[in-house]
């Protein structure tokens, strides 16, 4: 895309900017005076380059973690209740407490499809919270220091042992999300990930890092 791109190096980086400060790219075409299709085709092209960055990050590691599952989509059917109403994509998330949350979307919120994640991400001797949920039950037995709350005996904390970071990041990202009126299914996953990317690096200049991602593409298409 920027080897073909008309646009100016001082624009796109202006693009960068409004990309970074959030600001709609129905907002930023009428800031800049762009066309709004060639300021979206610049956003996805941020969210493809972010969604590379952290997609790849395989690695494990050690600590403090808190686990939970959250469901994005259209609100809950009346009536139902429980993980898993109709009309929801399940994401599966952790966060390292004083590091930083991975999500990803998952094909639903079973211990088959979580433990495989969650041994991927966390070493063995590492301490992790988590609710109720059934899934979790053995993390013991598979080498991890396990502590619970249940939620649904209105159990939110019991002194160190609570899920208030990773639910924080489900707040964050539903609020994040709900201005887009609903994402195709192949758009979520890049979405959610910028979600990440944001909250991972609150307190980083994302002008500088974005930038640094399109110039390192940038090089690999000379």
């Amino acid at each position: 895309m920027l080897k073909f791109s008309r646009l100016s190096q001082y624009k796109i980086g202006r693009i960068i900017l409004c990309f970074c400060e959030d600001i709609t790219a129905n907002s930023a075409s009428k800031l800049l005076k762009i066309n709004r299709n060639t300021i979206n085709l610049y956003y996805n092209y941020f969210r493809e380059l972010i969604f590379q960055r952290n997609f790849g990050a395989n690695s494990q590691d050690s600590g403090i973690f808190e686990l939970d599952e959250s469901y994005f989509g259209a609100r809950r059917v009346r009536g139902k209740r429980g993980r898993g109403a109709a009309g929801k994509t399940p994401v599966f998330g952790l966060l390292k407490r004083d590091g930083k949350v991975f999500v990803n979307v998952v094909a639903n919120c079973s211990r088959e499809e979580l433990m495989p994640i969650i041994q991927g991400k966390i070493l063995e001797g590492s301490t992790i919270h988590t609710d109720g949920w059934k899934a979790y039950d053995g993390l013991v037995l598979n080498g991890y220091d396990h502590y619970r709350v249940f939620h649904s005996n209105n159990e939110f904390a019991r002194g160190k042992s609570h899920v208030n970071g990773i639910e924080a990041f489900w707040s964050f990202a539903k609020r994040r999300l709900a201005k887009f009126n609903g994402l195709q299914d192949e758009n979520f996953l890049k979405h959610l990930k910028e979600c990440e990317f944001r909250y991972n690096n609150k307190d980083e200049d994302l002008v500088k890092i974005l930038t640094k991602l399109v110039k390192k593409q940038k090089k690999m298409l000379v």
